[in-house]
């Protein structure tokens, strides 16, 4: 709650009637030395609390929380884990997308082979036309892919169990 500066010249008005202008000045003088002492008690309460309470506690709990440090940080750790494993055990059971490998480039069995994978010729023979070696670029080599799991199961059961 504060005090505006009306409030203050209502309760210096009512103090001058009831006072008297005779002696309001000693009455304040005496009010002032009062606020004074006052401020200066609580100001050494608050003093001698935070010394005797505020500061040892303080001192006491700065080896819990560095104490508490290392344990926070494997709570962290701990944590990040299970969420790992959580999402894990999630999915098991659920079937996970394959990469989509590319198709391999193969020709056609009944069609010519294509001059990029025809067996060179002769020397006899007559010369190919030349061609500009910038312009072609490399067949692409077909990707190495993985063997499925049927396929894998089909060869165990035709050899017996030994690869």
């Amino acid at each position: 709650m504060k005090i505006g500066a009306m409030e203050l010249i209502v309760i210096f008005i009512v103090a001058l009637l009831i006072i008297g202008p005779d002696k309001l000045p000693s009455y304040a003088r005496k009010f002032g030395n009062a606020m004074r002492e006052f401020r200066k008690a609580s100001s050494d309460m608050t003093k001698d609390i935070r010394e005797s309470v505020v500061e040892p506690l303080e001192e006491a709990q700065r080896p819990l929380r560095e104490a508490m440090e290392p344990l926070e940080d494997l709570k962290k750790d701990v944590e990040g884990s299970f969420k790992g494993v959580e999402k894990d055990l999630k999915g098991i059971g659920k079937s996970q997308p394959k990469d989509k490998e590319k198709p391999t480039e193969t020709p056609p069995a009944d069609s010519e082979p294509s001059a990029e994978t025809a067996a060179p010729a002769p020397e006899s023979a007559s010369p190919a036309p030349a061609r500009e070696p910038a312009a072609q670029e490399p067949a692409p080599q077909p990707a190495a892919a993985e063997p499925d799991a049927d396929v894998i199961e089909k060869d165990q059961e035709t050899t017996g169990g030994t690869t």
